[in-house]
């Protein structure tokens, strides 16, 4: 069986720049999960000793935060720099300029509209800097059920997919008076997903390794899947299934941006043995 990985896959910018950030700031603390991979933030609280505090309050004066790459609610940063805590920002930039558009354009009149998964922590964030409010959606049809001002600000979560965003921009510009759409979807969210689409209309079986709670890969999941029907979401070698090898002759492969090279190669391997 032929075993490939796509063009693009893996770790991205803000999640190098994240972990090289909580390698330099041993023994501290980061607010929420740093990246959503729990595997990796094992190995930083084993090999750092960083740990994971889910409550931002119970920073003490003179603690190290870590604030993690999908960023964090406004007011929360204003609390733990005012309470004296130690902040050490490890947000992407690619999550840092929606969050500034938001506000930037909310102050300026315009209705705010994000793209994206509510619950998600980097929308809670940008959303959070939206000074006047921002409505969040995730469809189409829930853009029609808004109640919009004629001058309206379109962001995207950053790892969404580019044409489900378009769709909306599309829905949008006819509609409205004036309406400014901000390419907020970073450029390995398209990279990665260009290449899984390419990799996963010629394999007969795919695997996407990442998180479960991590939004990205979940997207090159749902990409790979429509081309391939014989895709499967893991999160390292553990979860394969011999049986998904059967009679299959190519087996592509992609990672989640949160996704380390240590687990992707122990995944080729396992996928080797069984091959």
């Amino acid at each position: 069986m032929k075993i490939e990985l796509a063009e693009n896959y893996g770790f991205c910018f803000g999640v190098k720049r994240a972990i090289k950030i909580a390698e330099e700031n041993s023994k501290a603390s980061t607010y929420g999960p740093l990246i959503h991979n729990s595997k990796e933030i094992a190995r930083l609280d084993t090999d750092f000793k960083v740990g994971l505090v889910d409550d931002f309050t119970t920073f003490k004066s003179g603690e190290k935060a870590i604030v993690r790459t999908h960023g964090i609610v406004k007011d929360e940063l204003a609390a733990l720099k005012a309470k004296g805590v130690d902040v050490v920002d490890a947000t992407c930039p690619y999550v840092t300029k929606p969050q500034e558009i938001a506000q930037e354009m909310s102050e300026d009149g315009y209705d705010v509209v994000i793209f994206g998964d509510e619950s998600h922590p980097e929308i809670k964030g940008v959303k959070s800097y939206a000074t006047h409010g921002a409505q969040v959606v995730t469809s189409v049809e829930e853009v029609k059920n808004l109640k919009l001002k004629e001058k309206i600000a379109l962001v995207a979560q950053t790892t969404r997919k580019v044409e489900d965003y378009m769709a909306i921009a599309t829905y949008l510009i006819p509609r409205y008076k004036e309406v400014r759409v901000f390419n907020t979807i970073c450029n390995a969210t398209f990279e990665n997903q260009d290449a899984v689409d390419k990799i996963s209309k010629d394999a007969d079986v795919m695997i996407v390794i990442g998180g479960k709670n991590s939004s990205n890969t979940k997207e090159l999941f749902s990409i790979a899947k429509d081309n391939c029907p014989s895709s499967y979401h893991i999160e390292d070698e553990t979860e394969l299934d011999k049986s998904w090898f059967n009679d299959k002759k190519f087996c592509g492969l992609s990672a989640g941006a949160s996704t380390p090279d240590w687990i992707i190669k122990n995944v080729i391997n396992a996928i080797q043995k069984i091959a």
